[in-house]
């Protein structure tokens, strides 16, 4: 066996395993076996008895003997005191040997009690190694635990320590005592570390058992099986040797401190497999009462598009449901940017503490379901609130299939208002009756036309008859009539009390754009009554919705609504039969007839001249032309429109005119 290991048979200096008994026995007997005593003579073991009844100490052994040769005694009397002696010292390295295994072994009962009641891991290692620094009588006791992560080992208990870089110590495998402990699994003991060769000295650890102050070191393992996770230790500020006794007790309390790991391990892992447990119990317990929900909705939705409810019936039942507030909406009404994520990605999406979930079918919206002061939603509950939405959608399918016929009759009532003006007012009253709608009311008509990117001729039709399709639907909703017409839509609705003609042509500009996913364009009439009463009112007010369209559109605000009271002077030409080409030849007639005549380009320069700020270095960029050329045309225009056709009130007019000129060219075409 190695002379480095603790269990060699012969011990070194920086390993000493020492006698059976204490050094103080052994010196006085003067080696391993003592002679056979004589028969004591009558009163020579009583001083003896004395002292081993006081527990006095070695030296206190030798004073009947140096008493008896002060008085002078004989020399047979002196050898039988020194023999008593002997026998006496004997009995008490017994005694103390015995009160010491009993300490050590009390020691360790304690100990093992305290692992039997365990709850603190800290504070059974903690005791641990105050225990073993008591019973050895060292100056520090401390213990290290393996890190399989990092490859070392750290301490993890220090008892008697003042040292804070030492607490922190960190053991590389086979660096220092510790690392060699901790990577051979076997204990190792020096009496003077610094002056010990046979560990590898590293400055981090020698810097730190330096600030404690430590010497002598003794350190045995920390063993589960044949795995080493620790190391526990005994060690002190001086020279000292440890005797092979004291380092089996080390070792017990290794064999106690890995227990306690061990069983603190067991108790953290079914600590965390109950709470695991409970975890998925809890789960189990949600998901189920999530699925009876969920089924509950699915009977209820069922029972509802088979008994024919309606979509405020499906926003009823799933409120009981998920124990909250479910209303539907219009398309218009909820939030726009949440809406449109819910219809791009097919699920409910949530907005501030509500969840929106789009209503939908073909690619039109339809509206909403919308879940009131819900800012968590559990996925199930979330899949419950997007099944709601497509039950909704088939059940508005279903109502417009159903009201599509109603639609229809709805247009023709409208095509025959607007084109059969000698049609029976009775009849056409009678007729509007019993679609709901009152034609004795304040109406105004609208004119809607699609203003998105140009598409393809059956991307064109199929817009159209979304449109169409939603503007019936708007129609309906607002008891008025709708009916295609001239490549658009024409609606009659009613005008409320608190609704001007140019806030209800912008609201529909607004809701039939969110329903066909492009911009609408709507001009609106004058409000108009007693339609029966006056046949021709219909025709009127449809000719000057248009007109205001075609303007909103010529002005660029494609997507808008409006009505001609929104455009000012230019409003008051737009509406009922205002004499706009007179006011057109009047204004620039002696420029287009100009320009017909000898086929110049007056017109198109004015035009390029206002729209350039009245610059002619920009209009001839405009035009790709000569500045002298520009010139040369204004002065024409000046010499035909007269010296002040620059001046505001004049350029105003004259503008104005240009813009209905080019509006009634574009009609024509």
């Amino acid at each position: 066996m190695s002379r480095d290991h603790v269990q060699s048979a012969e011990p070194t200096a920086a390993e000493p395993l020492g006698a059976a008994g204490p050094p103080g026995a052994a010196a006085a007997l003067g080696g391993d076996a003592l002679p056979a005593p004589a028969e004591p003579t009558a009163g020579t073991e009583a001083p003896y008895l004395e002292l081993l009844a006081r527990g006095a100490s070695a030296d206190a052994y030798e004073q009947p003997v140096l008493a008896a040769r002060a008085q002078g005694r004989s020399a047979a009397r002196i050898a039988e005191l020194d023999r008593a002696k002997l026998l006496a010292l004997r009995v008490r390295s017994e005694l103390e040997g015995r009160r010491r295994r009993e300490a050590e072994l009390s020691a360790l009962f304690e100990t093992a009690h305290d692992l039997a009641g365990l709850r603190d891991l800290d504070a059974v290692l903690q005791a641990i190694v105050q225990r073993a620094r008591s019973l050895l009588g060292t100056d520090v006791a401390y213990l290290s635990l393996n890190d399989p992560v990092r490859g070392d080992t750290y301490m993890r208990v220090t008892e008697g320590s003042v040292a804070a870089r030492f607490q922190q110590l960190r053991l590389g495998m086979g660096e220092g005592l510790g690392g060699l402990v901790a990577q051979t699994a076997r204990p190792y003991v020096t009496d003077d570390y610094f002056k010990d060769a046979r560990f590898q000295h590293t400055t981090t650890i020698d810097t730190g058992v330096h600030d404690e102050g430590l010497v002598a070191i003794l350190g045995v393992p920390l063993m589960l099986g044949h795995t080493v996770i620790g190391v526990l230790y005994a060690a002190d500020r001086r020279a000292r040797v440890f005797e092979r006794e004291q380092i089996a007790l080390l070792g017990s309390f290794a064999a106690l401190a890995a227990a306690a790991i061990d069983t603190a391990n067991l108790l953290t892992e079914t600590r965390s497999a109950l709470a695991g447990l409970e975890r998925a119990n809890e789960i189990i317990r949600d998901r189920s009462g999530v699925i009876e929900r969920a089924s509950d909705v699915h009977d209820r939705l069922a029972e509802l598009v088979l008994r024919g409810g309606g979509v405020h019936d499906v926003a009823a039942a799933v409120s009981e449901v998920l124990e909250g507030t479910v209303e539907f909406t219009e398309a218009g009404a909820a939030p726009a940017r949440a809406l449109e994520a819910s219809r791009a990605e097919g699920h409910a999406v949530p907005h501030d503490d509500d969840w929106i979930a789009a209503v939908s079918a073909g690619g039109e919206l339809l509206g909403a379901l919308v879940l009131r002061g819900h800012p968590g939603l559990d996925p199930v509950d979330q899949r419950t609130l997007e099944r709601a939405a497509m039950v909704t959608s088939l059940l508005l399918l279903a109502r417009r299939s159903a009201a599509e016929a109603e639609h229809r009759v709805r247009g023709e009532l409208l095509d025959d208002l607007l084109d059969a003006r000698d049609r029976d007012p009775r009849l056409l009253r009678e007729r509007a009756s019993r679609l709901h709608a009152d034609l004795d009311a304040t109406h105004v008509v609208l004119a809607a036309r699609l203003d998105g990117p140009a598409a393809d001729a059956e991307h064109e039709a199929a817009a159209r008859r979304r449109l169409w399709s939603a503007a019936s639907h708007l129609a309906a909703t607002r008891q008025g009539l709708a009916a295609a017409r001239d490549g658009g839509t024409v609606l009659l609705l009613p005008l409320t009390r608190d609704d001007t003609a140019t806030d209800l042509a912008r609201r529909t500009a607004r809701q039939l754009g969110t329903a066909v996913h492009e911009a609408v364009t709507v001009g609106a009439s004058a409000p108009v009554e007693r339609l029966t009463a006056h046949p021709d009112a219909v025709a009127a007010a449809y000719s000057e919705g248009r007109r205001c369209l075609d303007a909103l559109r010529l002005l660029g605000r494609t997507g808008d609504g409006a009505a001609a009271e929104d455009f000012g002077f230019l409003g008051l030409l737009l509406a009922g039969d205002r004499d706009i080409a007179g006011f057109v030849d009047r204004t620039i007639g002696q420029v287009l007839t100009y320009d017909e005549r000898r086929g110049t380009d007056l017109v198109r320069t004015l035009d390029a001249y206002f729209a350039c700020g009245m610059s002619p270095a920009r209009t001839k960029d405009d035009l790709h032309v000569h500045v002298n050329t520009v010139a040369q045309r204004l002065d024409r225009v000046g010499r035909l429109l007269g010296g002040d056709w620059q001046s505001p009130a004049r350029s105003l007019e004259i503008q104005l005119a240009l813009r209905l000129h080019r509006l009634a060219s574009r009609a024509q075409h």
